[in-house]
């Protein structure tokens, strides 16, 4: 099945799945202290969003599955959803181009080159805009890598391990698009 060969209903119920997994994942790693930074457990379901129905629904997921959550349980906090819609808006629509244009001949490849571009964007642009707006003035380099990098590396992890291994699972099972591996013509 291509992406694009998905109907737009088919593509809505997948976004609304992820959204409340954006919801319920946080709540079920409630008892794990600091889970949200160490797992980040929306990222899960937002990248995985936007490698299957593409851009648009990754983006949309990554905006309305933090507020979601934030409206129904509180997490994330209200003075950090602006940063965590940001960052998650951005690997949806950054993961869901990169699997649409990146052809390496390889599929784990394309996969693998997505989904580090994404996790990198929403980093950099999320840490420009903290920097800028959120906390202007207060926000610095150290702050910055300790917060995206450090302290979240075994959600780094997870995620490098965990969307591979679900978006080829839900491609055999035929949940997912085939993603077409084909080189570019020389």
């Amino acid at each position: 099945m291509n992406n694009n060969k998905m109907s737009p209903i088919v593509k809505c119920a997948v976004t609304a799945v992820c959204m409340a997994l954006c919801v319920v994942l946080p709540i079920a790693l409630h008892a794990i202290p600091n889970a949200g930074t160490l797992i980040s457990p929306m990222h899960l379901p937002v990248l995985l969003c936007g490698m299957i129905c593409g851009w648009h629904y990754g983006l949309a997921c990554g905006l309305m599955g933090p507020m979601l959550s934030c409206f129904i349980t509180g997490m994330p906090g209200i003075g950090y959803l602006p940063t965590m819609m940001v960052e998650l808006a951005v690997y949806g629509l950054v993961v869901g181009l990169m699997i649409r244009f990146v052809h390496t001949g390889k599929q784990i490849v394309d996969i693998y080159v997505s989904l580090i571009a994404a996790m990198l964007s929403g980093r950099i642009i999320t840490g420009v805009v903290r920097a800028l707006i959120f906390s202007a003035g207060s926000y610095s380099w150290k702050a910055w890598a300790t917060g995206y990098f450090v302290s979240s590396f075994p959600g780094i992890i997870l995620q490098l391990i965990l969307i591979p291994i679900l978006y080829l699972a839900l491609q055999k099972a035929h949940l997912a698009p085939s993603h077409s591996a084909k080189a570019p013509a020389k």
